[in-house]
């Protein structure tokens, strides 16, 4: 049976991601991606016209969600704002595990990817962590929370049942940032 054009467009995707998340994205071909389909070459070309843009499409909800963040805590102040957005980094971050580990594994390519706004947001998000702040060691602590909180997000090893890590993750996140939790 044929399958729709959605339906192999779906599959492109998940298996690139897949295949992105093993092997990388520079050590992942698209010849890689089609045979694991089950489609040709042609045919994920005729989907996405290269890796690149299946990357784009891979990481652009993971994009939207953390833009989404940072409008919801864009007029939070003071503790509210750490709060509300160490929360909602957590959240994002686990929720798109794959996406992350796919991030980590080139993060210097991937954050100047031409199609995603990735330093723009990681400095909303750097901002908003260190409750606006410019106090040298409120950024500091914003960025040992952005970087380890990306780290264990990124890992595969199952350190411990999904909601006790993202329990421990925001603990650790808010003590780091010396924020007690309302």
């Amino acid at each position: 049976m044929a399958r729709s054009a959605s339906a192999l467009r779906g599959q492109i995707l998940e298996s690139a991601l897949r295949l992105f998340a093993v092997h990388g994205f520079r050590g992942t071909s698209l010849q890689d991606i089609a045979s694991d389909v089950g489609c040709s070459k042609a045919s994920l070309l005729y989907h996405f016209a290269g890796k690149e843009k299946i990357l784009t499409e891979l990481l652009t909800p993971a994009q939207d969600a953390l833009a989404t963040l940072l409008d919801r805590v864009a007029g939070l102040e003071g503790g509210r704002l750490v709060e509300e957005t160490v929360v909602g980094y957590v959240d994002l971050t686990l929720r798109f595990r794959r996406e992350i580990r796919l991030l980590f594994e080139d993060i210097t390519e991937m954050s100047c990817h031409q199609d995603l706004n990735v330093m723009e947001l990681a400095d909303g998000l750097l901002d908003a962590l260190a409750g606006r702040s410019q106090h040298p060691p409120a950024r500091v602590a914003a960025w040992m929370v952005l970087g380890a909180v990306f780290i264990t997000s990124a890992t595969d090893d199952e350190v411990a049942p999904d909601e006790v890590l993202r329990a421990e993750m925001i603990r650790s996140a808010l003590r780091a940032l010396d924020h007690t939790p309302s």
